[in-house]
């Protein structure tokens, strides 16, 4: 089985962006232990899934991954991708000017943390200017916020960026084109393994927090572990699907 494990913070206030350093942890000693591949997004190509490989993806740039995760993933040689906002580096993630509901408002790694992050072999990915639902801005401001990001990225770390996210997972026909005309993959929030024939504008991932609990993570590849993905999938379509209404 092939798949991506997205993170966004490493801190202990139980929040749903939030994992506790023990939890993540943990996975880290799953990952060394295990005979799962750990590669970067560029190697994790689709294909034969006979042999069992992940990439770690952390979403927003949060200040806690240069302190917490990144001398983790150092100690083991464990490549990464951080998805950043480039226009809110060195600021929080209070997107609209405050912070969501349910979420903490915290700290967003700056440019000369994401530069040692870069020089340490993380990929840095763009994640938007904004962090704007892309479904719901017109297309100068779409090609603003996904352009605008790669651009600044690469002025700032010298690389430009081949890998991009969705803020909130949110994506149509229209965004997907945006996407697939600027970066050689995109990453979804759509809870699944990485399939052979999933379009490269379209890579789904599988959200960290829920395997947060001793065990589960563990079961990778397991007809159990398959069972808990399809089971979460549902749930969370039938809630998009009840939020969307009529």
């Amino acid at each position: 089985m092939r798949g991506i494990l997205t993170y966004h913070s490493i801190d202990a206030s139980g929040s749903p962006i939030s994992l506790t350093m023990e939890s993540f942890r943990s996975h880290i000693r799953f990952l060394v232990a295990r005979s799962v591949k750990v590669v970067s997004l560029s190697e994790l190509m689709p294909g034969d899934n006979a042999e069992d490989a992940l990439a770690l993806t952390f979403d927003d740039g949060f200040a806690n991954f240069a302190t917490t995760a990144l001398p983790l993933l150092r100690e083991h040689a464990l490549p990464a991708t951080v998805f950043i906002v480039s226009d809110r580096v060195g600021m929080t993630n209070e997107w609209d000017g405050t912070a969501a509901r349910g979420i903490p408002s915290l700290e967003l790694m700056t440019w000369a943390q994401i530069n040692v992050a870069a020089a340490a072999g993380v990929e840095i990915g763009a994640h938007t200017r904004h962090h704007p639902d892309l479904t719901k801005v017109p297309d100068g401001e779409l090609e603003d916020e996904i352009a605008g990001c790669a651009d600044r990225i690469r002025a700032e770390t010298g690389v430009r960026p081949g890998s991009f996210a969705y803020p909130y997972g949110a994506v149509n026909d229209r965004v997907a084109r945006a996407a697939r005309a600027r970066f050689e993959r995109s990453c979804t929030t759509d809870f699944r393994p990485l399939e052979a024939d999933d379009d490269r504008a379209l890579w789904p991932r599988l959200d960290g927090w829920y395997f947060r609990e001793p065990g589960q993570l563990e079961q990778w590849g397991t007809p159990s572990f398959r069972r808990r993905v399809w089971l979460r999938a549902q749930g969370r379509r039938v809630r998009r699907l009840i939020t969307a209404g009529p």
